[in-house]
């Protein structure tokens, strides 16, 4: 049966996850996409007309949405739009993302080519697993955030609400990410990053932090 989806977002991470779901094959369709920047409004995305604000959704008659924004705080504002509308989330994941059977999946979750998610992981909603990043066995990935094309979390690392882990970036085993912490690309976390810290270099030591 075909799902008839929305498309929240029209910018670069919009068109990889529309790319995406072109592989899922016939099972979904994009119908809509909407954008909350009215000067993209009536702009032809990928050959659909943005067709309005996210809040849009809610007129619409569809079976489920994805939210497409590559900002985590933004994707975090977009993804209760799409609850408080009483639409499902749908997960875009590519048939080249190697996901383990006992892996626990949230909902509205990207997975791009050659991610792989390893045994006893846990991934929670709206988190975006980009290009070739891994995830390795009983790794938690908290919701909102984003582990960036080439990352690679070691066995059993926590990743908190919103942290953004950077391109390149490895995660020895059992490290804990705060909430909304970022990790600088190509750094080499060998420690505990606290909540709203900044972190570069290798090792990765705290460039910043905020209450």
């Amino acid at each position: 049966m075909m799902r008839r989806i929305v498309l929240l977002g029209a910018g670069g991470h919009a068109q990889v996850v529309f790319d995406t779901l072109k592989l899922c094959g016939d099972a979904i369709q994009v119908i809509a996409v909407l954008d909350d920047a009215p000067h993209l409004w009536g702009q032809l995305f990928q050959g659909h007309v943005i067709d309005g604000p996210l809040a849009k959704l809610a007129q619409l008659p569809v079976d489920g949405a994805f939210v497409a924004i590559g900002d985590n705080r933004a994707r975090q504002r977009a993804s209760a739009i799409v609850r408080a509308a009483g639409v499902p989330l749908i997960n875009a994941l590519h048939p080249r993302a190697v996901i383990a059977a006992d892996a626990i999946l949230g909902s509205g979750i990207a997975a791009f080519a050659n991610v792989v998610v390893n045994p006893g992981a846990r991934i929670a909603d709206a988190v975006i697993l980009n290009t070739a990043c891994t995830v390795d066995h009983h790794g938690q990935i908290g919701a909102h955030a984003h582990i960036a094309p080439g990352a690679h979390l070691a066995g059993g690392v926590r990743v908190g609400e919103g942290a953004l882990i950077g391109i390149g970036a490895a995660v020895i085993p059992q490290i804990l990410i705060g909430k909304w912490a970022t990790i600088g690309a190509g750094s080499v976390v060998v420690r505990d990053v606290p909540d709203h810290a900044t972190v570069v270099g290798v090792p990765a030591r705290i460039l910043k932090r905020k209450d």
